[in-house]
């Protein structure tokens, strides 16, 4: 009622505001009387089953019963139909500008009591969240068949609708990548010479981008008011507690000393991010060989007391692999104790390794998620990350004092041992490029929003100079939780802290700018999965496109057809399988065609994630 109150507040666009309150009305009153009469029916059926399975005497009431709740569901379709005509008559005094303030106030107060009075009438049979399962009410209630919107049967979407609309949404992403990348390339062939031309191509750009963020917004808001998103949400939750009671399960066996474990050494010679990716590669495997993860942490690089004095412990009752004797990996299926190894090692590899999803999981997460594994890893994530209450109190008071709050872009820039090495340097002005991009196209529709970043770096200056070369954005973040991520420090208790919490509010940002290289951004990306439904369409990366450390091969498979441009391109046939390295963020991704084992580019397009699945155990009765 708030909204329809606050579209009264002006007289423009009266005709649209009476359309909204018809539907509105409508699809609240249809609802109420349909579950009357589903009520109805049902009831009739108990007590017709009761009244053969009884006494004959009682079928007279019940008889009785049941006509007096059609009685009361038909006068309820006659108030509708009355109700109906009350709006067409509005509709019309709409329309023709005839409609005064007043009369407007006391049809908000007539639908008011109408749903007050359905609320009274239904008693307890009418869930809190009923109106959220109205998904007519953005949709024509008159539509039928293909003119409605795609999978409004029902308040689910199907399968087809959801891989769509993301392909739309990636595909304009990938379309402005292209054009963008060739006229820039073409701006500068024309150089200075022709300032005319130069300032066309720019003025095309800047149309372009504006362009762009119109659809993406479009999109958002389709996702919005599709009527799916309350089954997204309640569809996150359940996938999500359903693996939490499965990792619960695993970790907490009934027989501690007679369960089979998975040893797992923390102390991978490696960074955090690397050491947390390290254990969640034993514990997917822990998970698919139905063994109970034993992480050994003691003496810790980063924090000498172990792993259980900052997180929680993996389990609850069985922390140690016993005095059986321990084999190395593979093992045999009665091994009890078996020693992982890290993953670039691991001989032979399985199926069930990322980038593979539990085939149970999979036609779920399909649906549900842009990038299934992304999900998968960060409910590993979400199980080994439940913080200590010290670490608690930590975050807390870390958010607090840095001033942290929404809306926030999370930046993070990787500099040290990363540059050269593994990774190209980056300036801040690419990421905030991309940043001042998120910025317009929430505010493509006139509104105004305060503009924000949490700038997490390895590299103090960093900080620094955001804030001196860009004074228009509130800048979150602590240059000397920065210094201690520098080499020198990294493996200290304060270092430890500094990048717990910086991982922790870049994963809770709106949205995530950084390079996929570094095992922190994906780390961050891999946690910010567990606070959406879907947020795989979160983040930029200036570099990689999303990999997990030691996978197995990346592929995609071709939809569309393509012929080499240039001898550095691809050869496609539509069903061919493409493993990608990367994507070059100009419209075309390079990979190996693995059906001719050649390798070059091809536009990323033309092909789509191809879902790797792997028969994992189901837990059943979990």
């Amino acid at each position: 009622m708030l909204l329809v109150r606050q579209l009264f507040g002006s007289s423009s666009n009266s005709w649209v505001r009476a359309l909204i309150i018809f539907v509105l009305a409508w699809a609240v009153l249809v609802y109420v009387f349909v579950l009357k009469l589903t009520n109805s029916q049902s009831h009739g059926q108990n007590h017709q089953a009761l009244a053969h399975t009884g006494a004959g005497g009682g079928s007279g009431g019940d008889n009785e019963h049941n006509s007096r709740r059609i009685n009361q569901a038909l006068q309820l379709l006659e108030h509708t139909e009355r109700r109906n005509e009350e709006l067409k008559l509005l509709i019309d005094e709409l329309m023709s500008e005839q409609l005064d303030k007043q009369s407007a106030m006391k049809l908000m107060q007539r639908l008011e009591n109408d749903s007050h009075n359905a609320k009274h009438t239904l008693g307890d049979n009418l869930p809190e969240d009923t109106l959220f399962e109205v998904v007519a009410a953005d949709a024509d209630p008159d539509a039928d068949g293909p003119d409605r919107l795609a999978g409004q049967a029902g308040i689910e979407p199907s399968l087809e609708y959801e891989l769509t609309r993301r392909r739309i949404q990636t595909n304009i992403a990938e379309i402005w990548s292209y054009f963008s990348s060739e006229l820039g390339k073409i701006r500068k062939i024309v150089g200075s010479g022709n300032a005319e031309l130069e300032e066309s191509i720019q003025q095309v750009l800047l149309q372009g981008a504006e362009h762009k963020r119109s659809l993406l917004s479009d999109m958002d808001q389709l996702r919005r008011v599709d009527g799916y998103e309350p089954w997204r949400q309640r569809e996150a939750k359940e996938l999500s507690d359903l693996v939490q009671r499965r990792l619960h399960h695993l970790q907490n066996p009934s027989d501690c000393s007679n369960a089979r474990k998975l040893v797992c050494k923390l102390n991978k010679g490696c960074g955090y991010g690397c050491q947390l990716h390290h254990v969640v590669y034993c514990f997917i495997v822990a998970y698919a060989t139905e063994r109970t993860l034993i992480l050994k942490s003691r003496g810790w690089r980063y924090h000498k007391g172990g792993w259980e004095e900052v997180f929680r412990p993996v389990s609850d009752s069985c922390h140690d692999a016993g005095s059986s004797y321990a084999y190395n990996w593979p093992g045999k299926a009665n091994t009890q104790v078996l020693v992982l190894p890290i993953i670039d090692s691991l001989m032979p590899r399985p199926p069930y390794l990322p980038l593979a999803v539990p085939e149970d999981l999979a036609p779920r997460l399909k649906r549900l998620h842009g990038d299934p594994i992304v999900w998968w890893v960060g409910q590993f994530l979400k199980y080994l990350l439940r913080p200590q209450t010290a670490t608690r109190d930590f975050l807390n008071s870390g958010m607090r004092k840095l001033g942290w709050e929404r809306p926030i872009v999370g930046v993070h820039v990787r500099r040290t041992d990363k540059v050269g090495t593994e990774a190209a340097f980056h300036g801040i002005e690419e990421y905030m490029t991309h940043v001042e991009d998120y910025y317009r196209t929430l505010e493509i529709n006139g509104s105004s929003v305060v503009r924000r970043i949490f700038l997490a770096s390895d590299d103090a200056r960093v900080i620094e100079e955001a804030r001196k070369s860009y004074p228009q954005y509130q800048i979150v973040g602590d240059p000397e939780v920065a210094r201690m991520a520098a080499v020198s420090t990294r493996y200290t208790d304060t270092a430890l802290n500094g990048i717990i919490l910086d991982i922790h509010l870049l994963s809770m940002s709106d949205y995530l700018v950084c390079t996929f290289s570094s095992q922190v951004c994906r780390v961050a990306y891999e946690i910010m999965q567990t606070m959406y439904p879907d947020a795989a369409y979160r983040f930029k990366s200036l570099d990689d496109i999303y990999y997990y450390g030691g996978q197995n091969p990346h592929n995609r498979r071709a939809i569309i057809a393509h012929k080499p441009r240039t001898h550095e391109d691809l050869q496609l046939k539509v069903g061919d399988l493409v493993s990608v390295a990367g994507n070059h963020w100009d419209g075309n991704s390079k990979g190996k065609n693995t059906r001719t084992n050649q390798g070059g580019l091809f536009p990323s397009f033309k092909v789509v994630d191809k879902v790797e699945t792997a028969k994992l155990p189901v837990y059943a009765g979990v």
